[in-house]
This record gives structure tokens, sequence and C-alpha cells, in this order.
């Protein structure tokens, strides 16, 4: 070979790329509630790719506003094949299962769990991500900065119903009527929860503040519109607490919160 070959054969570019392999994204726990609620409805047996409830559940996550379009394009992203293996998660990891369990991750447990222990809230909860995916209100939600803690742990019922929980909550409209409320009754406009006033801490700067809560999680009761009787007045700290959660744990209500408070003996650990 001449020397302009060799020359040629040298500084010949590379003219293919190898691309890094995408695979679909852990299931949120959005798409377990959905998951489950499928599967208890089946007696906790799992389903077949071939059953038309699949079918669905398939082209339902695709809709929820959860994943990135580029996502929803890898190949076999909750296709039906995967939500059969899931629902085969559910089944056999499922305490009365007699048979050899799948492995799956601590999230799934988790949600089998949930499932066993209330099961009605969980089918409600499932039903309500349905019913809000289909009339194209979660789509219309903004992300809220808070809808995932700060250790990366959200809701047991998944990150679009809490969203949509803080969306409601935030409404400033329904909040001031929350206010009038309790103004209206002669009682003082302070935490339910541990009593405190911000006007009293902080004076003219602190009057008229309070925020508001939901007593009654969203997935139990339903999609309807909020009544000011479904909101508790809170403080920033017991907010938060209400709101902050633990692995399988969620959606603490202003009087579970009161009496955690009641025992300072006790230390709970995350």
């Amino acid at each position: 070979m001449c020397s302009n070959a060799l020359a040629a054969a040298e500084y010949t570019p590379n003219t293919y790329t190898i691309l890094p392999v995408r695979r679909s994204p852990a299931w949120t726990e959005d798409e377990l509630v959905l998951v489950g609620a499928l599967v208890v409805k089946n007696g906790w047996r799992e389903l077949r790719t071939s059953d038309q409830e699949v079918q669905e559940l398939s082209e339902l996550l695709h809709s929820l506003p959860l994943h990135a379009p580029a996502t929803l394009a890898l190949p076999g992203f909750r296709s039906p094949g995967s939500v059969s293996r899931k629902t085969a998660d559910f089944a056999t990891n499922y305490g009365p299962y007699p048979g050899k369990r799948t492995r799956c991750g601590s999230p799934t447990l988790r949600m089998i769990k949930a499932f066993t222990e209330r099961e009605a809230d969980m089918l409600q909860a499932a039903q309500v991500l349905r019913d809000a995916t289909s009339s194209g209100e979660l789509h219309l939600l903004r992300r809220q900065p808070d809808e995932v803690a700060d250790d990366g742990s959200m809701a047991i019922e998944g990150r679009l119903l809490t969203r949509w929980a803080l969306t409601r909550e935030r409404d400033p409209h329904l909040r001031a009527m929350k206010i009038k409320q309790v103004r209206a009754s002669g009682q003082p406009l302070g935490c339910d929860v541990c009593g405190f006033d911000f006007a009293l801490a902080y004076g003219e700067l602190g009057d008229g503040y309070i925020e508001v809560h939901h007593v009654t999680p969203l997935y139990i009761s339903g999609h309807r519109e909020t009544r000011l009787a479904d909101l508790a007045c809170l403080c920033a700290n017991c907010h938060r607490m209400c709101h902050r959660t633990r692995p399988g744990e969620s959606w603490r209500t202003p009087s579970a919160l009161r009496e955690l408070m009641r025992r300072p003996d006790e230390t709970t650990t995350d």
C-alpha cells in the first residue's frame, strides 16, 4: 500500500456512533396505584397482555402528565406487556399467594401493603386519577415545588394527587373565603393544630395570614368542588408536617398531627 493510501486509512474518521441504551424509567406511585387497582379488582390475580383492561391501562399510562415526550416514545414504555408483568408483581407478592414470587422493587411492595391495609381508599385514589385524567384537569395543573419531599419521597397516592391538592390549597379565592368564615364566627385566626396566631406573633404584618389545608384527602372526598368545611387553618410548620410523607405513609390529617404533638416523649424517625 502506498504512503498516500496509508495516510488516508489512518485519518479516515469513524462514521458510526454508539448510542446509549435508554430504559424505561421506574414506575411512579401514580402508575402503581392504577396497576394495583386493576389487580385488586381482578381478585389479586395477574392479567395477560391480551386482556382489554391491560390494553386500556397502557393507553391511560401514556396519557398521564408525568413523563417527557422522549420517554413516552421509548420502545416498550408502559406497553401492554410491561403492564401485564407489573400485575404479576402485584399478584405474586401479595401475602396469601402460594407460589414463587417475582422480583420487584420496594415501591411496588409498599403499594401492595397500602392496598392490603386500606383497599377502599386506594381504589378511590385510582378512580380519582382516572377521572381527573379523562377530564383533562390534571393536564392543566402546574408543577408545585413541594409535590416531592426534600428527600425525594412522595405520597403513596402519587405525585399527581399531591399536585392537585396543593394547587387547590393555594387558590387565593378559596383561602380568602375560609379566612372570612373563621372571622365571621368570632374565632381567632389561629392554627387548628397548635394554636399559633400570626397576628399575635408578628403584629400588623401577620394580621390575616394563615394557610389552608384539606382535612380530608382528595382521594377520599372524590372528584368534587372543595367546600369550606373540607379546609383547616394551619400555620406554616403544621401545614408542612401534615403534607410530609414517609415510605407508605401520607396525608396526615390535622387531628392526627395534633395527637403526635401530645406525645412529646415519643421520638419519630423517617
